[in-house]
């Protein structure tokens, strides 16, 4: 079994697509599938599809999305021509729930962290080549939002988010990989459009603000540092880090010669994520 969630939602058994149309055998799938060869409880999945009212019928109408499911994969074993196990080996029925398994299949988010890890190893190590390019092959898993064409829930929701904050960690890394290499000009169509999407986001914005000092655009670089500063103070009552705004002065007296500083807490969330993947 191949499974993909970093972006539209995509399983094939045999070759084969068993994502259903409606929603909530959908929202079924995409659950188990973001918990690919583990069990995911009954509880677990009620409260996926209804919060926390579930109606009394919760469990027998999980039970009629797990056999429609298996329809699916029944199908698609059949035109795949396996006959080694059938659509209960693979959407297995386990004490307390179900287990999707992938049979040594693909599984991109999986994969996606086995890249990011190479790349952080690549960081720490300061080979920072081998760094910018195993980061850039796992960002280019991503084809959109994590999940994007599915219905979430609290829990779907959660793994989404863990999963974006997961992805913007690499592209923050795999950045300043490419600036520890020299290539800010480079990185300024990029950071563009980063800064406007991500609006409170300080290191992309210091990032940003670096690339546009050493590419001659000092003025520019200053003019980003107080687009943010307002943005902040308007909408959060809170000024810059004090990392931001030491590379603000180092700019302002032209003598900005090394990356900024990341925050403690954003350094201390890298090192977790390094952890789990590792």
């Amino acid at each position: 079994m191949d499974i993909e969630v970093l972006g539209a939602l995509s399983v094939r058994e045999a070759g084969y697509s068993i994502v259903p149309t409606a929603p909530k055998p959908r929202q079924v799938l995409a659950l188990l599938a973001l918990h690919a060869d583990q069990v995911v409880t009954v509880t677990a999945l009620v409260e996926e599809l209804w919060g926390s009212k579930p109606p009394r019928s919760a469990r027998t109408t999980l039970q009629t999305y797990v056999l429609q499911l298996r329809e699916l994969i029944d199908k698609a074993l059949t035109r795949g021509e396996v006959r080694d196990c059938t659509a209960k080996d693979v959407l297995a029925t386990v004490p307390g729930g179900y287990r999707l398994e992938t049979r040594e299949g693909s599984v991109d988010f999986r994969e996606f962290e086995r890249r990011a890890g190479a790349g952080y190893r690549a960081m720490d190590a300061e080979d920072f080549t081998a760094a910018a390019r195993r980061l850039a092959d796992a960002l280019a898993l991503w084809s959109g939002a994590a999940l994007t064409d599915v219905q979430a829930g609290i829990r779907i929701d959660m793994e989404a988010r863990r999963l974006e904050e997961a992805r913007l960690s690499v592209l923050d890394q795999r950045i300043e990989a490419d600036l520890r290499l020299g290539r800010h000009r480079e990185l300024l169509p990029e950071l563009t459009v980063l800064v406007n999407q991500y609006r409170m986001h300080e290191s992309l914005y210091g990032q940003f603000m670096l690339a546009l000092h050493r590419s001659g655009r000092r003025g520019e670089a200053l003019d980003v540092y107080q687009r943010l500063r307002t943005t902040l103070v308007s909408e959060l009552g809170l000024e810059p880090s004090a990392a931001l705004s030491r590379l603000q002065r180092s700019i302002l007296m032209a003598r900005s010669e090394a990356p900024p500083q990341v925050p403690a807490q954003a350094t201390a969330h890298h090192r977790r994520l390094v952890a789990r993947t590792v």
